[in-house]
């Protein structure tokens, strides 16, 4: 049994995958614990825009908002333009203070401001949104309750008990909520699709990559550098539209949600698979199998910086700027427009494009740096064959 040990620990590929196991740790625990540390110190980065249509109350509101609120507030906007916004994710929420909404909290009735929460997000902006609507009604009520009380003091000194139950009732919540749904979510588990489908995408393109180049070097004899690649790139591409199917059509005999139909979103994961392809295989053209420890680090680095988990506007200045330059963030965008709605994956599908393009580019390079094998005799190979 020691002899098997001592054979089995020798040999290369053992070492390799003990190592490999380590790194995995290592990466992805520096690159998760720096990328999500400080998380709630950046909540200023989050935006919200105040539609005020009230000229009694409005403005002492939107006043006190910018004073109090964690995030920031934007104002002087119309409903139509704060919608255009939210669509775009330039702010997580829009505040509605209708026009009537003064007159309604200082009678009997009750005063309603209107929320707007895009759920075409991660799932943290919704639950941070949803708190941050209920701290502003909270707030707002309470000062509603103390103008109510002064007006019914003022008006009444002695009521009689039935009317002053029925005051108290009034009073004791005179501002309420309306939280509308942009894009609304069906359930956690339409949630976790983007985020599952780029884990799944990118993981799948390391392996095949990594196959594809332990088949590419076993043909290295007999084949030159240019045909290998372009027949590499061709299986690639194919792969990635029958790849995307399976995908497609496992997401929706789930139940998966598809706003966009099933055509957008097979078409959309194919051009951002076969990006995915394209940049795990250019590690692996440019260093060979040592280019499975870059893939590992990207892996973690876009798990971090997509905005599949956290909003990326949370995250250190380092991951926004990286993310931009890496896939799987625009995978994520184009995912939620196409899954649960927006405006289209036009903006995503460029940058996939370019990314893609930039990778064909330096994969062609590094063919071109990397010279042929001798090439093998016709009978040598003809006797191999």
């Amino acid at each position: 049994m020691s002899q098997v040990f001592k054979a089995f620990l020798k040999l290369p590929t053992t070492k390799v995958g003990i190592i490999t196991a380590i790194v995995f740790q290592l990466i992805f625990t520096v690159v998760w614990m720096t990328g999500y540390s400080g998380i709630t110190d950046r909540m200023d980065r989050l935006n919200i825009a105040v539609v005020n249509e009230d000229p009694v109350m409005g403005e002492k509101m939107v006043s006190s908002l910018k004073e109090n609120l964690p995030v920031g507030v934007k104002s002087e906007v119309s409903l139509a333009e704060a919608q255009d916004m939210l669509q775009h994710r330039e702010v997580q929420m829009i505040v509605e203070i209708p026009a009537d909404f003064s007159s309604k909290a200082q009678s009997q009735d009750q005063a309603s401001l209107h929320y707007f929460i895009n759920e075409s997000n991660p799932v943290m902006i919704k639950n941070m949104m949803t708190s941050i609507a209920d701290n502003i009604t909270s707030s707002v009520n309470k000062q509603a309750v103390t103008g109510g009380m002064a007006g019914v003091l003022s008006s009444q000194a002695k009521l009689p008990e039935a009317a002053a139950q029925s005051a108290a009732s009034t009073l004791s919540q005179r501002v309420v909520s309306d939280v509308q749904s942009v894009n609304p979510v069906q359930g956690m588990n339409n949630q976790m699709v983007p985020m599952m489908m780029v884990l799944a995408s990118y993981v799948g393109a390391m392996i095949m990559g990594q196959n594809f180049q332990i088949s590419s070097k076993a043909l290295g004899a007999r084949f030159g550098r240019w045909q290998r690649m372009a027949v590499r790139l061709i299986v690639t591409a194919a792969s990635s539209v029958v790849v995307s199917l399976v995908g497609t059509s496992l997401v929706a005999a789930f139940g998966g949600q598809m706003a966009h139909g099933f055509l957008a979103l097979w078409g959309f994961q194919a051009l951002f698979l076969l990006t995915f392809m394209f940049v795990a295989q250019m590690f692996l053209f440019a260093f060979d199998m040592a280019g499975m420890l870059f893939n590992i680090l990207v892996l973690s680095v876009q798990l971090v910086s997509s905005g599949a988990m956290m909003p990326r506007e949370l995250l250190p200045e380092f991951y926004q700027t990286i993310g931009a330059i890496f896939p799987a963030t625009y995978a994520v965008e184009g995912l939620m427009d196409t899954l649960f709605g927006g405006t289209g994956v036009g903006s995503a599908s460029l940058s996939l494009v370019l990314i893609l393009a930039a990778a064909l580019v330096l994969i062609i390079v590094s063919t071109a740096l990397r010279p042929d094998k001798a090439p093998v005799p016709p009978i040598v190979a003809a006797a191999e064959a």
